[in-house]
């Protein structure tokens, strides 16, 4: 995308550009991933068959309920999401690689004192076991000693952040320090005008198909009235 010019250009994936006085940026924000035997794509692999990356999006699914569940990380999001979890996990285990968490204090208070939730420090995922149709089980490994072992569990959540869709700005909008693009407040505009975001390539903080619809909305809106603006 050309954004020093005016029509801005777009240029497709095969070489065909697209003219245009406005744009609306709404490429989203890719979930992190570890790499776990078991848990990506493909046969005798679990994604989407007990491995999400969203537990509020998934956690109420029927395979989720009355089963134990894993969460892999340790900032606030992976408490947030496993303290959402308890609701329909028996059992919460928050993975962590290291001895302690990032999280707040009161967002590690909040998990470590819930009934349903275990700690588990110095540990990683080494594998995600299941039968062939769903997961139920993880193999564990201590990071310090080196001893494995599995748990039942029924679910795996990856709670270790979103890295945004705008690498293929190069630069050319204000973004924040964690590549999400910085719209006014209360509005859809970008730094450069005529130019609009929404969805969760400027959102890190709800991430909702809802609300990446109801911002969607806002600069759908938003460039009625500038290019009403232009024709003026």
């Amino acid at each position: 995308v050309d954004l020093s010019t005016r029509p801005f250009v777009v240029r497709g994936e095969y070489g065909t550009d697209c003219r245009a006085r406005t744009l609306i940026i709404s490429t989203g924000a890719t979930a992190k991933r570890l790499e776990i035997p078991g848990a990506g794509e493909g046969p005798g692999q679990y994604w989407q068959r007990g491995v999400s990356a969203c537990a509020v999006c998934d956690g109420a699914a029927p395979i989720f309920r009355d089963v134990p569940l894993v969460v892999i990380g340790g900032g606030d999001s992976a408490m947030e999401e496993a303290l959402f979890l308890t609701k329909y996990g028996s059992e919460v285990f928050i993975v962590h690689r290291r001895d302690e968490l990032r999280a707040s204090k009161i967002m590690q208070r909040r998990a470590s004192q819930h009934p349903k939730i275990r700690m588990l420090y110095s540990t990683v995922v080494a594998a995600v076991l299941g039968d062939g149709k769903l997961m139920n089980a993880v193999r564990l490994k201590d990071v310090k000693t080196g001893e494995e072992r599995e748990e039942r569990a029924g679910g795996l959540f990856f709670a270790i952040g979103h890295e945004p869709n705008t690498k293929f700005l190069n630069g050319q909008l204000e973004l924040d320090s964690s590549g999400y693009i910085i719209t006014t407040p209360g509005s859809t505009q970008t730094s450069v005008a005529g130019v609009f975001a929404a969805g969760d390539c400027q959102d890190k903080k709800w991430r909702q198909a809802i609300t990446a619809a109801g911002s969607g909305c806002m600069a759908a809106l938003e460039v009625e009235h500038y290019l009403a603006g232009l024709d003026e």
